[in-house]
């Protein structure tokens, strides 16, 4: 049976130059960074090297790179301790965040009396940036914004630098989820300036359970996890070197590949989507995905003309055929209900077909493509005919 890994945007294979850094770090440097011996000084600085090394890919002072356990924990900590030490009493999304803003936002504004605004999105699922502004000249409370780069299941890029200067203008924070986007696209908060950004390395070639919030200097967050004085008072809890080094190594890597990188995986998401209108009548795709200009380059959301029953079976047919894909963003694995982004943005007639997520890498090749798109139409053409 072949294998195809086309879940991308939910992990990511370790690239073998990580491995090899972190094996080195396991094996010869083990100290705890806070010890004051030549162990313990030794893992703090390749922590504070790492630290640098990153900054400088964003444009970014060291001290501003807060090292986690990864974007959850990073979007939790934004967001929960703008509202409890800068004095934020609106909090600024929309429906579409990724479970980590979108849930956090939530709890907030039951724990803490905030005020929740959604910024209404246009057909496509983009932010209404008009409706924006108007929330921030809605009255004076201190407010918070919170947008993604990238969406993590349709793949619509938000006018960041847009974003930004509205946000200026009213003297608001923002705040955005930029996880699928950092390791996949140049990055520099000089050139676009938020307040607030977080990162994972799992997502572009790095460990699992290490990532990073970006937290402007000056702004008076103070910490989420209370104890020891790491991470420069930020975080508390010892480092785990090797994963920070491994997402170091990650990270360079992806920035030093990456245009050669880019032009590859966009050149087999065309492909993808050209094989799928030529073989699969009806096929369509979700929000901007399949617009080369206005989505990300790493994913496209395809909604086949299928029921939901059929689209059921196919998830399982896939898997049996060796392909990994997703429904929707991989934190709601095991979950039945629909995927909340497309359930703002597609009618119900819509909804009831099935949609999936595929997001690629620069290991992915076309002839992974072709047996993915013959599965696929194998199967629709199986089920024409068939109750619905």
């Amino acid at each position: 049976m072949e294998k195809v890994y086309l879940d991308n945007a939910a992990t990511t294979c370790i690239r073998e130059e990580v491995i090899a850094s972190m094996c080195e770090a396991l094996e010869g440097c083990y100290g705890n960074p806070s010890s004051t011996h030549s162990f313990g000084r030794s893992a703090k600085t390749g922590i504070e090297k790492a630290r640098k090394t990153i900054a400088a890919r964003l444009g970014a002072r060291p001290g501003e790179i807060i090292f986690t356990s990864g974007g959850t924990e990073a979007d939790n900590m934004i967001l929960r301790c703008a509202v409890r030490d800068l004095g934020v009493r609106t909090l600024i999304t929309t429906r579409i965040e990724h479970h980590a803003v979108l849930h956090t936002a939530q709890a907030l504004a039951g724990e803490s009396g905030i005020r929740l605004e959604y910024v209404p999105l246009d057909a496509d699922g983009n932010p209404r940036l008009e409706a924006l502004e108007k929330l921030l000249q809605a009255d004076d409370s201190r407010k918070l914004v919170s947008l993604m780069h990238v969406n993590n299941e349709i793949g619509n890029l938000t006018d960041l630098q847009a974003v930004s200067a509205i946000c200026r203008q009213h003297g608001a924070l923002f705040h955005s989820d930029t996880v699928q986007s950092i390791g996949h696209f140049p990055w520099d908060v000089q050139q676009t300036p938020v307040d607030f950004a977080t990162a994972a390395a799992h997502k572009f070639h790095g460990p699992k359970g290490v990532g990073f919030a970006y937290i402007r200097k000056d702004t008076g967050l103070g910490p989420l996890i209370l104890g020891g004085s790491q991470e420069r008072g930020y975080r508390a809890g010892t480092e785990a070197y090797h994963n920070i080094l491994g997402l170091e190594t990650a990270l360079e890597a992806a920035y030093v590949n990456l245009e050669r990188e880019r032009e590859h995986i966009a050149g087999l998401k065309k492909y993808f989507i050209d094989k799928l209108r030529e073989s699969i009548p009806g096929v369509a795709f979700n929000g901007l995905s399949a617009d080369p200009e206005r989505s990300t380059y790493t994913l496209v959301n395809v909604r086949l003309p299928l029921s939901e029953e059929q689209g059921q079976l196919l998830l399982f047919h896939l898997d049996l055929k060796g392909i990994a894909c997703s429904k929707g963003s991989a934190c709601q694995s095991g979950s039945t209900g629909a995927s909340h982004v497309l359930a703002e943005i597609l009618p119900e007639e819509e909804m009831a077909k099935p949609s999936l997520r595929f997001s690629f890498s620069h290991y992915n090749g076309r002839e992974e493509l072709d047996y993915t798109v013959g599965v696929l139409k194998e199967f629709v053409e199986s089920q024409v005919g068939k109750a619905v």
